[in-house]
C-alpha cells in the first residue's frame, strides 16, 4: 500500500501541462505556473489548456492504482472494526451521522451560494460571451480563478459589485513595501502575539521551508508540522508575496500556534478537538486581520473610504473565498464517501464525480469527460488521503469563534465582517483557553469554551455575509436561479 500511495502522490506532485512556446515545448508545474495562469488569465483557450493539461497528465495515469488503493484501504478499516475507510475518515470529527449534518448545515447556506452563483455566471457570460457561459445553466469549471473551482477570489476583477472603487488587494503594497516571505510570517506571528499568544520558537525560523527550494521538486501544497519534541513546529509551503499568501500564512500559523498551545497535553491529546477545529483557528485569525481596517492599521491599505460600496466589495471577496469552498467540500467527500462504501465503483468515478459537482457547485467541465478520464485525482486532498470535512466544519465554525472572539474583545454593536481583535487580550484568553485543552474533552465542550454553545450553527457566517445577500437578490431579481 505504501508503494501504491508513493506512486499517486508522486504523479500529482510531478504532474505538468506542457506546449509549444516559441517552438520549443515547455512544461508547468501545477505550482506556480498553473495556479499563476488560472489566477491571471482571462484567455478561454488558455485556460481550457491548463485545466486539461494538468487532468490528463496526473489521471489516467493514476486510475487504477488509486482503485487498488481504496481496496487496500478498506481491508485496513475492516481490520481495525470500521465498514470500510469512510467510517474511519469521519471517526474523528465524532458527529453521528456526518453526511448528513453537513447537508443540513450546507441547505442553510445554499441560498446565498445560488445567489452567488447566479451573479458571477451573469458577468462571466458578459465577459466571455454566452456562447461560452450560458446564463441558465452550470458554470464552466475552468473560468472561475482555481484549478478546482474551489475558491473563486481570483475573478474579483470581472465580478467586482463597484469596480471603479479602491482595490483591497494589497499584493502591489507589499511589493512596493519590499516585503518577502518572511516579513510576511513575522507580520502574521505579530497578530498571534499581540493578543497575548506565543512566538514562533527558534526552530521554526530553523526549520521550516517557506519557500521553493532550487535543488529538489517538492508539493507545494502548504502544510504545518508538528514533530511532537521541544516546540519543534514547522511549516512546508512555497510563500509568495501576494494578498492571498498573505492570508495562507495566517493560516498555517493559527495550526502552529494550536501545535505549541496544546503541547503539554499527553500525546493522546495533542489534536485539534475534531479536525475542522484545527483549521479554523488561522481563518479565524484571518476575519479580523483581512479587514480593510485592520490592513490600514498596518499600513497596507490606503485609500479605501468606509462607504456601502466598499463594504459589498469587500463582502463578495470574502464570499467569492468562503462559500464555494464549502460547496466543494461537501461534495468531495460525498464522493469520497460513495466510493469506499461501495455505491460509486471504479468504472463510474468519473461520471459520478461531475453529477456532483452539478448538484453541489453547478458547473460544468469545459469539454466532454469519459471514464478514461480521472478527475478526482487533481485534487491533492484525495491523492493524499484528507478528508475534505475538516475544510467544511472549519468554514462554519471559523465564523462561530470570531463572533465570540468579537464579543470579548468588547466589539458588541458594530457589522461582524468589521471586527479586528487585534490588540486584545480577552480575546486572546478566551482563544488560548480552547486551545490547551487540545483533544482531552469531546469538541462539543471546546466549543462551548470557545462560543457558549455546543453545536455547530450557521448564524455566524449568515450574519457576517447578511448586507451581501440582501444586495446580491437585489441584483438577480430578473435572474434564473439554479442551473
Amino acid at each position: 500500500m505504501s508503494k501504491l500511495k508513493n506512486d499517486i502522490e508522486t504523479l500529482y506532485s510531478t504532474g505538468k501541462a506542457c506546449r509549444d512556446e516559441n517552438e520549443n515545448e515547455v512544461c508547468h508545474p501545477l505550482e506556480p505556473d498553473l495556479e499563476h495562469i488560472f489566477a491571471t488569465s482571462r484567455d478561454y483557450n488558455e485556460l481550457q489548456w491548463a485545466w486539461l493539461g494538468f487532468r490528463d497528465a496526473v489521471g489516467p495515469a493514476m486510475r487504477e492504482k488509486f482503485a487498488r488503493l481504496v481496496e487496500l484501504k478498506n481491508s485496513g478499516a475492516q481490520e481495525h472494526g470500521f465498514g470500510n475507510y469512510w467510517e474511519l475518515f469521519e471517526a474523528p470529527f465524532e458527529i453521528e451521522n456526518l453526511l448528513d449534518v453537513a447537508n443540513d448545515l450546507w441547505s442553510q447556506i445554499r441560498p446565498l451560494y445560488i445567489q452567488l452563483h447566479a451573479y458571477v455566471r451573469r458577468r462571466l457570460a458578459t465577459f466571455y460571451g454566452e456562447d461560452k457561459v450560458s446564463t441558465t445553466g452550470p458554470i464552466p469549471a475552468h473560468l472561475l480563478g482555481n484549478i478546482w473551482a474551489k475558491w473563486w477570489g481570483n475573478i474579483y476583477s470581472l465580478v467586482a459589485p463597484y469596480p471603479d472603487q479602491p482595490d483591497m488587494n494589497v499584493t502591489s503594497v507589499l511589493l512596493e513595501k519590499g516585503y518577502d516571505p518572511l516579513r510576511m510570517f513575522k507580520t502574521a506571528e505579530e497578530f498571534f502575539t499581540s493578543i497575548g499568544l506565543r512566538k514562533l520558537p527558534e526552530v521554526f525560523w530553523e526549520k521550516s521551508m517557506i519557500v521553493r527550494p532550487d535543488d529538489r521538486e517538492v508539493s507545494c501544497h502548504p502544510t504545518s508540522w508538528d514533530f511532537h519534541h521541544h516546540s519543534d513546529v514547522r511549516v512546508k509551503m512555497c510563500t509568495e508575496v501576494n494578498h492571498e499568501y498573505l492570508e495562507t500564512v495566517h493560516h498555517e500559523l493559527g495550526h502552529i500556534q494550536y501545535f505549541l498551545q496544546y503541547e503539554d497535553q499527553p500525546m493522546l491529546y495533542r489534536d485539534g478537538a475534531n479536525p475542522g477545529f484545527h483549521e479554523a483557528v488561522g481563518d479565524t485569525i484571518a476575519l479580523s486581520a483581512m479587514t480593510p481596517g485592520h490592513l490600514r492599521t498596518v499600513g497596507l491599505l490606503k485609500d479605501w473610504p468606509d462607504s456601502h460600496e466598499n463594504e459589498i466589495n469587500f463582502l463578495l471577496r470574502q464570499a467569492l473565498d468562503k462559500i464555494p469552498a464549502l460547496a466543494m467540500g461537501l461534495m468531495i467527500d460525498t464522493w469520497q464517501s460513495r466510493v469506499f462504501s461501495g455505491k460509486i465503483t471504479a468504472d463510474e468515478y468519473n461520471r459520478e464525480w461531475w453529477k456532483l459537482r452539478l448538484e453541489y457547485q453547478g458547473l460544468s467541465p469545459p469539454v466532454q469527460r469519459t471514464e478514461e478520464d480521472f478527475d478526482a485525482g487533481s485534487k491533492f486532498h484525495i491523492v493524499y488521503g484528507f478528508a475534505m470535512m475538516r475544510y467544511f466544519v472549519s468554514y462554519i465554525i471559523q465564523f462561530q469563534f470570531h463572533e465570540s472572539l468579537c464579543r470579548e474583545a468588547g466589539y458588541l454593536q458594530g457589522p461582524l465582517h468589521k471586527c479586528d481583535i487585534y490588540g486584545s487580550s480577552e480575546a486572546g484568553d478566551r482563544l488560548r483557553e480552547m486551545l490547551r485543552m487540545g483533544q482531552s474533552q469531546p469538541w462539543p465542550e471546546a466549543m462551548r469554551v470557545m462560543t457558549g454553545q455546543s453545536k455547530m450553527a450557521t448564524s455566524a457566517i449568515l450574519e457576517y455575509f447578511q448586507p451581501l445577500m440582501k444586495w446580491l437578490r437585489e441584483q438577480n431579481k430578473k435572474e434564473n436561479l439554479g442551473w
